[in-house]
């Protein structure tokens, strides 16, 4: 086993729902992990971690920091404001950004660590918390081929890491990747509720395409939550419409039309007004509301 003493020093940005399994999977690693939160009792919650007072005294004593950050004005603030990571980043440090923003952000924030002599890599993850747990998320990586090299050791302990070209891809992909899942979600969504509609038990209808053509991670699991009317937050509604926002930006500035991720943008963005925060396959509660249904049989509160 490799001492720890040959392994990087990681700095970890942001302790919250998916950055605390990562921590705790490098620590078990034996990397050295230096965690900050906003909230510090996050932080000091994490077994085997030394604790930094501000980003900037993280980073001063990493070599690979690693930021899971909730959107990207968090982001910008971690990096960049009073007492951020630049103000302490290393020479030579490389900084994977694995929160979800916008390309063009990214970018941004590459060209200015740049000046701080750091280097970076966009890393944005698909796979949820389970996957982060797990260590088997889907890693989308933008950046140099040199610095996923030097990352994936790191990486490779979180997930699966791959480069889909300069910075900024991996923001790009995982925007792609959340349309995906946005509208198939829709889709799940309103099969259920048209086939409830007609007299079909949801739960078995999914049971019945599962294999099918229309099968899917999605109606596996998504699926099961909207017959069972299980709504407990896993995938936040209010994270899921930041990405499709940012993916609308991205996409304006690209003049590329989406109509089937425009219309899902809407569904869920009128969800967050209506229901608040609950988990994203409650859409089929919109779905619902658009056809006049009050309360769908055996309905439990969310």
């Amino acid at each position: 086993m490799v001492s720890s003493a040959a392994l990087p020093r990681i700095a970890v940005l942001g302790i919250g729902l998916m950055g605390r399994p990562m921590a705790e999977r490098l620590i078990a690693a034996g990397h050295p992990v230096t965690a900050w939160n906003r909230s510090r009792e996050k932080a000091e919650a994490l077994t085997g971690a030394d604790v930094a007072a501000s980003p900037a005294e993280a980073g001063r004593a990493a070599d690979i920091v690693i930021t899971m950050l909730e959107n990207g004005p968090v982001v910008e603030k971690v990096l960049f404001g009073e007492d951020g990571l630049a103000e302490g980043v290393r020479d030579g440090a490389l900084v994977i950004d694995m929160s979800s923003i916008r390309p063009d952000q990214a970018r941004d924030h590459a060209r200015r660590l740049a000046e701080k002599g750091a280097r970076y890599l966009d890393a944005p993850v698909s796979g949820g918390t389970v996957g982060a747990e797990s260590g088997t998320l889907a890693i989308l990586c933008g950046g140099a081929a040199a610095d996923l090299d030097r990352a994936r050791p790191v990486l490779a302990h979180l997930g699966r890491p791959g480069l889909l070209g300069p910075v900024g891809s991996g923001q790009l992909a995982k925007l792609a990747n959340q349309a995906i899942v946005a509208v198939t979600i829709g889709a799940v969504a309103e099969a259920l509720a048209m086939a409830a509609r007609g007299g079909v038990d949801p739960a078995k209808l999914r049971e019945a395409l599962m294999g099918g053509f229309a099968d899917s991670r999605v109606l596996d699991l998504h699926g099961a939550r909207m017959a069972e009317r299980d709504f407990t937050t896993r995938g936040r509604t209010v994270t899921h419409l930041k990405d499709l926002e940012n993916a609308r930006i991205a996409l304006e500035e690209m003049e590329f039309q989406a109509p089937l991720l425009a219309t899902a943008t809407e569904l869920f963005r009128s969800l967050s007004e209506h229901e608040g925060d609950p988990d994203h396959s409650a859409l089929i509660l919109e779905i619902e509301r658009l056809n006049g249904i009050v309360e769908a049989p055996g309905e439990a509160s969310a």
